[in-house]
């Protein structure tokens, strides 16, 4: 069974504050130039994406440069909504995150940079959120200059709550990108 996990993308996907608005305007139509074809304006970080350390990092790769074994690998979700301000150490499993992708099911909550550092530590492949933003600058820098890409705007988490599963999200190959849209899924059984 595969579980999307990615938001649509649309004029009505929602951005974050300052980022480029969407925009989706018609090109070519059928009845008139004998195919469909739309334009489409929108920042690399747009509804459901990645980071790459570029994002951050001075010096750091772009999405193009990253291996694409970074965008695919064993993944859970661990949920923390019932907290409140930036998941502290003290909400999440003391282990099992060597070489998985975690992503979190937040209900709009940010990590802390010490959760980040503890994920770092423990040598977790890749994080998501269903959040807009992982957390702060300090949050995104502490994943991104270890290379470790960061996956915001998820969509469908709860589906997947409590199951381990093959996580897939792979970029575009944008040159000198700080980030992809992606189109993320989970693969169960």
């Amino acid at each position: 069974m595969i579980v999307d996990l990615s938001l649509s993308l649309s004029e009505e996907t929602p951005v974050y504050p300052g980022d480029p608005e969407i925009k989706v305007r018609p090109w070519a139509f059928i009845d008139t130039d004998g195919y469909y074809m739309n334009v489409i304006k929108m920042g690399e970080h747009s509804g459901t994406h990645v980071d790459a350390p570029a994002h951050f990092v001075p010096g750091g790769k772009t999405v193009d440069e990253l291996p694409l074994e970074k965008f695919i690998g064993k993944a859970f979700v661990v949920d923390v909504r019932d907290g409140e301000g930036p998941v502290q150490l003290e909400e999440i499993p003391d282990s099992g995150y060597y070489g998985k992708i975690v992503l979190f099911l937040t209900g709009g909550r940010e990590l802390s940079p010490e959760v980040a550092l503890f994920l770092v530590a423990e040598g977790v492949k890749a994080v998501g959120t269903d959040h807009m933003t992982i957390g702060d600058e300090t949050t995104h820098t502490i994943f991104l200059s270890e290379e470790i890409p960061v996956f915001e705007n998820l969509a469908n988490l709860e589906e997947v709550l409590g199951e381990e599963f093959t996580f897939i999200a792979f970029p575009l190959k944008i040159e000198g990108g700080s980030g992809s849209p992606v189109r993320a899924v989970a693969i169960l059984g």
